[in-house]
């Protein structure tokens, strides 16, 4: 799996931004990833190495509208991803600088 197609967004909550502080990123992934694919994903696209990966997958959200069963939210997966080292990562670019 391509590593533009492993890491869908940033997550960017109150508990995310917190998170950050202590080198500890939140991501939305493909549910179909694994925990090596993101951590390639992560090195490709960022170019920092992972120390840690842990994943949780959000069960689908259901309600009943008149009688009919409705998908509210569709399952998720979401990942904490920790850096190695005391590096800080920039969610909002994705890759390396250009040289000039």
């Amino acid at each position: 799996m391509k590593a533009v197609h492993t890491i869908i967004s940033p997550l960017i909550t109150e508990k995310a931004t917190k998170l950050a502080e202590s080198m500890t990123y939140m991501f939305y992934v493909n549910p179909h990833a694994t925990k090596i694919e993101i951590k390639q994903a992560i090195k490709e696209l960022y170019g920092h190495d992972v120390a840690k990966v842990r994943s949780i997958v959000t069960p689908v959200k259901q309600r009943y509208m008149r009688r009919i069963l409705v998908n509210k939210r569709p399952e998720m997966k979401k990942v904490m991803i920790t850096l190695k080292g005391r590096k800080k990562l920039d969610i909002t670019k994705i890759g390396k600088e250009p040289k000039k």
